[in-house]
């Protein structure tokens, strides 16, 4: 056996369908970039059409199969619309990963329903809805992938973790659920811990030099991490190579989380 097959058949992603959430900007992007390039046919899952046709075009440019649906995942109609939209173009997907998430973080004191609303239903109904959808169907085929992006903020307190920090240790929570549920048959279910990483969703402390370099300074490695940093390990959760891995929780911070 070659190397090349060796390694293909460990972490290709050939025939394989994956949908991504948030999947057209930062992390999300990275991420559905790998899937893409290591075989998979990626439905990419977000709001603002223009990054959606230039993510899709990008992967379209590296040979990729991919597609796009427009969805605010911030309503249960929404979701709903958006997974049957996202099942068109390649079918029901064996990879579903949920970048997509929402960072309002005021002071807990001032923190209204309205945010609180809003953070649940995009960083945690989301995530419960599509695998409502979607893993019973993985059961039954007998291979599937939750892959949810979580943060630093469910397992510590800082920045004023407010309900975002909620939701993301109730995401925590929720993989461990459907693992428990679905790993019997197949399914892996893990989630994904991002240090601080320059993207969107952190332009709030990324237009803070002093912060930003304070971060870098609380990493092992010395600096703070990258979209591109997650490609390895979503394919890694993504492939056959995790088969034994599931309900865990994967720190992709540069050693943030242990310094």
């Amino acid at each position: 056996m070659t190397t090349q097959t060796y390694l293909s058949e460990l972490f290709s992603l050939d025939g394989r369908v994956a949908l991504v959430t948030g999947g057209s900007s930062g992390i999300g992007r990275a991420i559905a970039e790998a899937l893409a390039r290591a075989g998979a046919s990626v439905v990419v899952v977000a709001r603002r059409e223009a990054e959606l046709s230039a993510t899709v075009g990008e992967l379209a440019a590296h040979g990729c199969r991919a597609a796009w649906v427009s969805a605010d995942l911030g309503t249960r109609d929404g979701v709903r619309s958006a997974a049957e939209e996202a099942v068109e173009p390649f079918g029901e997907p064996d990879i579903l990963v949920n970048c997509a998430g929402i960072n309002l973080r005021p002071p807990l004191g001032e923190l209204g329903e309205d945010v609180w609303d809003t953070t649940m239903a995009v960083n945690l109904e989301a995530p419960f809805l599509l695998g409502q959808r979607f893993g019973p169907g993985m059961a039954e085929r007998g291979f599937g992938r939750l892959i949810h992006v979580t943060s630093q903020q469910a397992h510590r307190a800082f920045v004023q973790s407010g309900a975002y920090g909620v939701s993301k240790g109730a995401l925590e929570s929720l993989a461990r659920s459907q693992a428990e549920a679905w790993s019997p048959y197949g399914v892996t279910c893990n989630t994904l811990v991002p240090g601080f990483v320059m993207t969107p969703l952190n332009a709030r402390l990324s237009d803070d030099p002093e912060k930003v370099a304070a971060l870098a300074a609380r990493t092992m490695v010395g600096r703070n991490g990258l979209a591109e940093d997650f490609a390895g390990a979503a394919v890694f959760l993504a492939s056959r190579a995790a088969a034994y891995v599931t309900g865990q929780a994967v720190f992709v911070d540069g050693g943030l989380s242990v310094h």
